[in-house]
């Protein structure tokens, strides 16, 4: 399995050790459809013309994907001319085809608005500049044809990536299904899952980035922080518990703010709380997909937090997780989180 070494993709980066300018992430605690309206308001303006909606539609009868009704409501009431798109999958299963992937929308509720399948027909090659692996990503044939995208994405851990947030769901979810996400996974190693570690956030890295280059300021991310299992909605119903308190939703224009603060809230959580999903993120050295995304111009670290619940007060990550509840752990998730545990307390030693 190919990897590069020497991007501490395995380590945090506090907000004290980031430089630049700062973006502006929107928060609010309400996991509602009205949660997901009220954030969408403070980034939607940006969206014009024929427009997108880039979802996660989930394995049949996923249980963690982004409730439908909400989904639904936001759509009939703020983009009702808009469409959700996605693209087959690279693994073989229940989206592998166009034919199996449109029998999954109909099991898990996506009959309200319509859904392209933007492989379905081919693909397109969107360039970029600047990349280490790529000069440009195969898409689905469609995807150029929209003009603006609002990017509706469920966070979460992720298998290889080790989190899910507005990057991943476009550098995986927009490549096309045979030729973009074959880059992505083997490359030229040979083996289908072939790339790993800072390789694979790098590669997700370029190919969003082809996508945004794309849309240019006419594309926004929002991010669902709710039923955050380890495993990506790619597992459906065979994702591990989730045991990651939910928290809310983050919006923003700004895709390295959002997925860094999402990030960040995690880590704001009491360690016994959140320790799945940081020992998720950083044995797959998932870290790197923000690093990277910094090195690439695709946004900003450091953010102004802005909390939509108390007066749009400006907050710190800590301020994002006081009302959470812990969700009830089996015992092999409580054997995985003390092992975790103890780590971190040999790591505390040794320093």
């Amino acid at each position: 399995m190919e990897r590069v070494p020497g991007t501490n993709g395995d380590r945090y980066v506090p907000y004290e050790e980031r430089t630049g300018e700062e973006a502006v992430v929107y928060f609010t605690r309400d996991l509602s459809a009205e949660g997901l309206r009220k954030a969408f308001a403070r980034v939607g303006g940006a969206l014009t013309g024929k427009t997108a909606i880039k979802l996660h539609t989930g394995e049949p009868y996923g249980p963690n994907i982004i409730p439908r009704e909400w989904v639904k409501e936001l759509y009939e009431k703020d983009l009702p001319d808009a469409t959700i798109i996605e693209t087959n999958t690279y693994y073989e299963g229940d989206r592998y085809t166009t034919e199996q992937h449109r029998e999954t929308l109909k099991i898990n509720g996506w009959t309200f608005a319509p859904v392209d399948i933007t492989d379905e027909d081919g693909v397109a090659w969107l360039p970029f500049e600047g990349g280490k692996w790529f000069e440009g990503m195969s898409v689905g044939k469609t995807l150029p044809t929209y003009e603006s995208m609002l990017t509706l994405t469920h966070f979460k851990g992720h298998t290889m990536g080790g989190f899910g947030g507005s990057n991943k769901n476009i550098g995986i979810g927009c490549a096309d299904g045979r030729v973009g996400k074959a880059m992505i996974h083997a490359g030229n190693s040979g083996d289908q899952w072939g790339i790993a570690e800072e390789g694979l956030m790098e590669r997700i890295s370029e190919s969003t980035k082809a996508t945004i280059d794309h849309f240019g300021d006419k594309v926004v991310y929002i991010n669902v922080m709710r039923n955050m299992s380890v495993d990506c909605d790619c597992a459906g119903c065979g994702a591990e518990q989730v045991v990651t308190p939910n928290i809310g939703i983050l919006a923003s224009t700004d895709i390295l703010a959002i997925d860094q603060a999402c990030v960040d809230v995690i880590y704001a959580l009491p360690l016994t709380y959140g320790a799945a999903l940081r020992e998720r993120i950083e044995t797959r050295h998932g870290h790197r997909q923000l690093s990277y995304m910094k090195e690439l111009g695709m946004g900003h670290d450091r953010y102004t937090l802005v909390d939509m619940d108390n007066g749009d007060a400006a907050v710190k990550p800590d301020a994002c997780v006081t009302h959470v509840v812990p969700f009830e752990e089996l015992p092999i998730t409580r054997q995985r989180r003390e092992e975790y545990l103890a780590r971190m307390a040999a790591m505390a030693e040794e320093q």
